[in-house]
């Protein structure tokens, strides 16, 4: 039975180590960065994270959801803020019980690696980089805190150490031939902020849903977390007119906040601390193919297809890959070789939907949330999924994990050109649910 080794540690590479380590085989993971459960480190980009149906359906597989599901925030929609302090609630789904889930990043991580370590076949080494592949003799190059180097041996090699990934790198200095790669950069970034819990550790705004205040060219998202504080994360562009670089001052972030985010700004007592403290940084779509080397090497998660936050399915995607792999090592008999040709084959497509769809809900979130026509729209597909088996684009995206990124992208793109059409002409007037699906299933072929 082959020996598996997994560089990085992160989400990804941890929900894989557990999988492997139930199928039994004996599993090694190096991860560059300490042990996040001894020392207090980063744990990535963002402290929570959005946790949906596809994310469950992998960890239901690991067998470890329901311990990690008893430590989330459910959110049930959007709440969009607008400047004038008016609140609406954009429900996720007309479906009860539809949402997403607010959970920890460092919290979930940390959960993973134990759950691996606790089937006695993982075993994870911190503070240990990855400097060489030489895939030609299956041999490893680790370097540790002391700089020390050292070789050995794999027999397959998992690629999970994120959007920058020594193991992709490795891939287009001469382990593949003919490497695609690419990586598109938004010109906005993004900077973390913060809303502490009162002092009596209850939250200052809803803690079921995700708020939004959209303003256009820029907009700020907050997420609930378990103590009673809420994740703010900013999104704007870096340069000109409120950007970042124009944010230079104490009294221009005062001023910005007054103007466009004044109902949250009472919230925020630590807001000039966090944003001259935190760094703003950037965001970026990865694309690259191919993702395997026979039965030596494979990438999966952000290491082969990272996106930007915005359909909050990053993460979900990244375990829907370890899920994927697992299935089709039953399906091939623990074929590597067939398994990684498939799985490629199999994912690629789904990953670059997610990929662009997550750059147009960018979009969505910062302007069209606040728009009538897709306000109708929105009402239209709640009532549509109340009372019918219609799912609309983020549905098919979020809760439809039987579904691909690339069928609900294509699926959910149609249905939402045909709804503002038909908004536009004012032809959804008087009509029931049951009629619009009717026009809906006539005129949308999938």
């Amino acid at each position: 039975m082959k020996e598996i080794t997994i560089i990085g540690a992160g989400l990804a590479g941890s929900l894989s180590a557990l999988m492997f380590a139930n199928r039994g085989f004996k599993v090694t993971v190096f991860e560059k960065r300490p042990d996040m459960r001894k020392e207090e480190i980063s744990a990535g980009r963002s402290i929570n994270l959005a946790l949906s149906e596809r994310g469950i359906s992998a960890l239901k597989r690991a067998g470890i959801d329901e311990d990690v599901l008893n430590e989330v925030m459910p959110m049930s929609g959007r709440l969009i803020h607008s400047i004038s302090g008016e609140k609406s609630l954009q429900p996720y789904s007309g479906r009860e019980g539809d949402c997403i889930n607010s959970v920890s990043r460092g919290g979930l991580n940390m959960k993973l690696m134990d759950a691996a370590e606790a089937t006695g076949k993982v075993t994870f080494e911190f503070g240990v980089g990855c400097k060489r592949i030489d895939f030609d003799n299956n041999t490893l190059t680790i370097e540790n805190d002391n700089k020390e180097l050292k070789q050995v041996k794999f027999e397959t090699i998992i690629g999970s150490d994120g959007g920058g990934s020594y193991v992709r790198l490795a891939y287009q200095l001469g382990g593949v031939r003919r490497f695609n790669f690419s990586q598109q950069f938004l010109d906005h970034g993004y900077k973390e902020l913060v809303i502490p819990p009162t002092e009596d550790g209850g939250f200052r705004i809803a803690n079921d849903a995700l708020h939004i205040w959209p303003r256009g060219t820029f907009m700020m998202i907050a997420l609930p977390n378990l103590d009673g504080s809420f994740t703010c994360t900013l999104f704007m562009p870096f340069e000109g007119k409120n950007g970042f670089e124009d944010l230079d001052s104490e009294e221009k972030v005062q001023s910005f906040f007054e103007e466009y985010f004044p109902d949250v700004l009472q919230h925020m007592p630590t807001l000039m601390e966090d944003f001259f403290t935190n760094p703003h940084d950037k965001l970026g779509t990865i694309k690259c193919f191919p993702w395997a080397i026979g039965d030596k090497a494979l990438l999966i998660g952000d290491a082969a297809h990272a996106v930007v936050p915005f359909y909050g399915q990053g993460m979900n995607a990244s375990f829907e890959d370890c899920r994927v792999l697992d299935e089709l090592l039953d399906k091939h008999n623990d074929d590597f070789a067939l398994t990684y040709a498939e799985f490629e084959q199999v994912r690629k497509a789904n990953a670059d939907a997610i990929g662009d769809l997550a750059v147009q809900n960018y979009y969505e979130m910062r302007d069209h949330v606040a728009h009538k026509d897709f306000q109708i729209k929105r009402d239209i597909e709640v009532d549509l999924e109340k009372t019918t088996n219609y799912n609309s684009k983020y549905s098919l995206v979020t809760f439809c994990d039987n579904v691909g990124y690339a069928e609900a992208k294509k699926r959910g793109e149609l249905q939402d050109e045909f709804l503002l059409d038909l908004i536009d002409k004012g032809e959804h007037v008087g009509k029931s649910s049951n009629e619009i699906l009717e026009l809906i299933n006539k005129n949308i072929k999938v």
